[in-house]
């Protein structure tokens, strides 16, 4: 037979599995299905082996019960000290989670898996100790009874009339990598437990009468043996579809069962679980919150605690508002592609169900092709309190009934002779929509009642009389009376569902706030405060955050600090990606709920939210919106660490830009001068061979030594700008301010620019009353030298420069002019950029600009800065470009000093 190939995807996902759990430890559970049966005695057989093999094994916490066989098996095995609480001034010994971590074995053996830690412990479950060991990649044994798992307790309590109280989440058995069953028959069991090898002598007797009966035992062996028939099951169907090995597949079904504030509700789920592993099938709980439920706080309270059960229990939770749970359920189902529905049997009396009809009869009628299994109702368990009755309204509502019937009254009583009384009742009925839209349904039943007698008593003849002379008043009473109810019905239901409604669309549009907010901040510390200003606005609560650095968490710019404690159960959340602190089931004495802060890439940080203590754990329903706020801060912090990573990358690619350009100038401008004094030195070194030989005149190597020194200057002044650029960025340039003339300055200038200049003509206009400048000599003549050399090379030989200056107010402008070509207007403030030349055609001008690494006007323009002034250029009216200068005059200098 041809094998097909294995489906890509679910090899991907097998594949992707696979990594997960070889980075994960192995977990390996002896199951049984009651005290005694030897589980702890093949755990410890089984890691003697492995210890045989090589293996690092480390009895990290195991319960002997005195057991004399039990304790040889410890014998050679390392056992960790145990860590002890104090509770209630009685000192307990439990497991040292931190020990086992610390200690890293590569084995570790935990005994009694479903364990309830002492309080205080980081959780509160031993199997989540466990967990945790599995997550930092060490294999564990552990021993379990089947009555322990969460799924069996309506069973297990039915069939023993014992209600287990410790419990294990059945997700925990589902990922297991192994499950040993451990098995011994009951009539052997009873008899180890008659000999005291199970309990202390004193309890067998009661432990009998009790709990181990022969059919008691029967049915849990059964139990256990299906469940761990059934993990085989799943493991090997894994196996042929890894290897696409023909088989009979399932369908893949999927269950939705429905959750409801009911105490039968937690007994619906575990049924549900229990169909799902017999199916193999995917299943989803879903509560319908209407408005009613929304509306009363310990009735929601109710469906998310069972909501919670179901999540531990391994279903996809789902929580949506509506009117109507039949029509929300079956639109859920077809949207997720569920196959079946399990709902619950109802428990109110028949006369209701004919009366306001089943549920489950809705349900059914408009499923369609969707499967709809009823589940009995059975008997509530123990712990689960009965459904709190609606809260009366206070009592000065049905007093407020009164005032519309009474004005009803007073209204109809002038019209009573002129219009027929049937009429009235118009009258009345608008009394009670009044009571029911403002004051509730319970004063709006009132209200109809006191309608009808208000209407026999003045409306009705004989009036002032409860008699009615006409029976078909009767229908009339009957007819106000039951429209009434009704109207009232739809009104107090009409305001439950606009209450929900404004509810839903406060909670919306607080969060579209917060996301609007948060696109609009800018940095870490402005979106810090976005958080914790919504957080006291919708919560009422405080709050921190905490950002990844690199020694671990340190609170964002705007937060607060935590205390040791507190910054211990961050840093789990952050290492673990999993909420923790108060409400959950990892360190939930903490003061905050810390939710890890997960962007599209990573965890970025740590959201601690204050909430209200609560003795149960926070399900998944409740913490919605504050992790629908951890993730629109996780994206905010994200798009601002990409922001600054975007800015870095370009500051990156400028750098490396100008580092391009720095080389390729300095490759060319300083190449040429030393190519020139090199020719120049060779033929002179040449010549000097020859001796009375040599070719050149006087006249020929005082040219060539002439060439030689200017380009040597030109190659100093090069040398000398990148020199002065660096000292200008790193800021090293000291300004030694004096006061000087302008004049001085100006000629000063001229004069390191004389043999540059030559035969050029120079115009110097200063006014004589012109008033002295404070600025640092050297630097300022080394502006003028950089412009005017700039001036010289950028316009055409014999074109006249003009050097001019006045006083404005407490300035000094100075401007230097040329006849050139000008400057680009979009050019005009680049020229004063590092490395940047204007890139035009200035031969055919008669222009021959001397090379340079365009760093002079850059230079200057920083000198200026520094100064206080500025500079910048235009072009000339008629041609060429003007340089403009403004600095402080001296005298305004010491005013502003005085």
């Amino acid at each position: 037979m041809e094998r097909s190939r294995p489906n890509p995807d679910e090899l991907l996902d097998m594949v992707e599995a696979e990594d997960r759990q070889a980075k994960r430890g192995r977990l390996k559970i002896f199951l049984g299905y009651a005290a005694g049966v030897g589980k702890t005695y093949a755990m410890l057989e089984a890691a003697r082996e492995r210890q045989a093999e090589g293996a690092d094994v480390l009895v990290a916490y195991v319960e002997t019960h005195g057991r004399a066989e039990t304790e040889r098996l410890l014998e050679g095995l390392e056992i960790l000290p145990r860590r002890t609480v104090e509770y209630r001034g009685t000192m307990l010994a439990d497991l040292d989670l931190d020990g086992v971590l610390r200690r890293a074995p590569q084995l570790a053996l935990v005994d009694e898996l479903a364990h309830t830690n002492v309080l205080g412990s980081r959780h509160p479950k031993r199997y989540q100790d466990v967990q945790e060991l599995l997550d930092a990649g060490i294999d564990v044994y552990t021993t379990l009874n089947i009555q322990h798992l969460e799924s069996y307790n309506d069973v297990v309590a039915q069939i023993t009339g014992v209600r287990v109280r410790e419990t294990v989440p059945d997700l925990v058995i589902d990922r297991t990598t192994i499950v040993e069953l451990v098995d011994l028959p009951p009539d052997e069991l009873r008899q180890r437990l008659v000999e005291g090898k199970v309990y202390v002598p004193d309890q067998a007797a009661q432990a009998v009468e009790r709990f181990f009966r022969v059919g008691n035992l029967t049915a849990l062996r059964e139990m256990a043996m299906r469940k761990a028939a059934q993990q085989v099951d799943v493991q090997m169907l894994a196996y042929m579809q890894s290897r696409a090995i023909p088989g009979p597949w399932p369908a893949g079904e999927r269950l939705l069962v429905a959750v409801s504030p009911s105490p039968l509700s937690a007994r619906l789920i575990r049924a549900a679980k229990r169909m799902a592993d017999e199916m193999k099938a995917e299943w989803q709980a879903l509560f319908v919150e209407t408005p009613a439920t929304a509306n009363r706080p310990e009735l929601r309270e109710r469906a998310l605690a069972n909501l919670a059960l179901a999540e531990r229990l391994g279903a996809r939770v789902h929580h949506v508002s509506s009117g109507s749970v039949e029509e929300a359920l079956v639109d859920h189902a077809r949207r997720q592609n569920v196959t079946k529905i399990v709902a619950g049997r109802p428990v109110r009396p028949r006369w209701r169900e004919l009366v306001r009809g089943s549920l489950v009869d809705r349900i059914i009628r408009i499923s369609g092709g969707i499967d709809v299994y009823v589940i009995g109702s059975g008997e509530p368990s123990e712990a689960a309190p009965s459904v709190p009755a609606r809260p009366s309204p206070p009592l000065r509502r049905f007093l407020y009934s009164l005032p519309p019937v009474v004005l009803a009254t007073l209204i109809g009583w002038p019209l009573s002779d002129r219009i027929e009384p049937t009429n009235l009742v118009m009258l009345y009925l608008a009394a009670v929509v009044v009571a029911a839209v403002y004051l509730g349904r319970g004063p709006a039943i009132l209200s109809a009642f006191l309608s009808v007698l208000a209407f026999d008593f003045f409306m009705v003849p004989p009036r002032f009389t409860m008699a009615v002379s006409d029976t078909q008043y009767l229908a009339t009473f009957a007819g106000l009376f039951i429209v009434g109810l009704v109207v009232s019905s739809l009104a107090a239901r009409v305001r439950e569902q606009a209450k929900a409604a404004r509810s839903r669309e406060l909670q919306t549009s607080e969060l579209y706030e917060l996301s609007r907010e948060l696109a609009g901040a800018a940095g870490v510390e402005a979106i810090t405060r976005v958080i914790q200003s919504h957080i006291r606005r919708v919560m009422s609560g405080e709050t921190v955050v905490l950002l990844r650095d690199g020694q671990g968490l340190r609170p964002a710019a705007g937060s607060g600090g935590l205390d040791e404690d507190e910054h211990a159960v961050a840093t789990w959340a952050f290492e673990h990606g999993q909420p923790a602190g108060r409400g959950t089931d990892t360190l939930p004495g903490a003061s905050l709920l810390y939710l890890p802060l997960r962007s599209s890439r990573e965890v970025v940080g740590v959201l601690g939210v204050e909430v209200a203590e609560s003795a149960a754990p926070i399900s998944a329903a409740e913490r919605r919106v504050p992790e629908a706020i951890a993730t629109l801060a996780a994206l905010a912090l994200e798009r601002t660490d990409l922001a600054t990573a975007a800015n870095q990358l370009e500051l990156l690619r400028a750098t490396e830009a100008l580092q391009s350009a720095l080389l390729s100038s300095i490759s060319h401008e300083l190449r040429t001068p030393l190519a020139s004094v090199a020719g120049v030195l060779s033929t002179l070194r040449a010549e000097l061979g020859k001796g009375p030989a040599s070719q050149l005149d006087e006249a020929a190597r005082a040219e060539l030594v002439e060439t030689a020194w200017q380009e040597a200057d030109e190659l100093n002044r090069s040398v000398g700008n990148l020199l002065d650029m660096t000292r200008l960025e790193s800021g090293a340039f000291r300004i030694v301010p004096e006061t000087m003339d302008v004049e001085d300055l100006a000629g000063s200038a001229l004069t390191a620019l004389d043999a540059r200049i030559g035969s050029r003509e120079v115009t110097i206009d200063l006014p004589l009353d012109l008033p002295p400048v404070q600025a640092d000599s050297v630097l300022m003549v080394h502006v003028l030298v950089n412009v005017l050399d700039n001036a010289l090379a950028y316009s055409p030989h014999g074109s006249p420069l003009l050097l001019s200056a006045r006083q404005e107010r407490d300035e000094v402008h100075l401007s230097i002019s040329d006849r050139g070509m000008g400057i680009p207007p979009s050019d005009l403030e680049r020229v004063f950029d590092k490395f940047y030349r204007v890139t035009r055609t200035e031969a055919s001008a008669g222009i021959d600009p001397k090379g340079g690494l365009g760093l002079g006007l850059a230079i200057s323009r920083g000198i200026m800065q520094a100064h206080g002034g500025r500079i910048w250029a235009e072009n000339r009216p008629g041609g060429g470009t003007t340089v403009k200068l403004i600095l402080p005059s001296a005298r305004h200098t010491d005013r502003v000093e005085a």
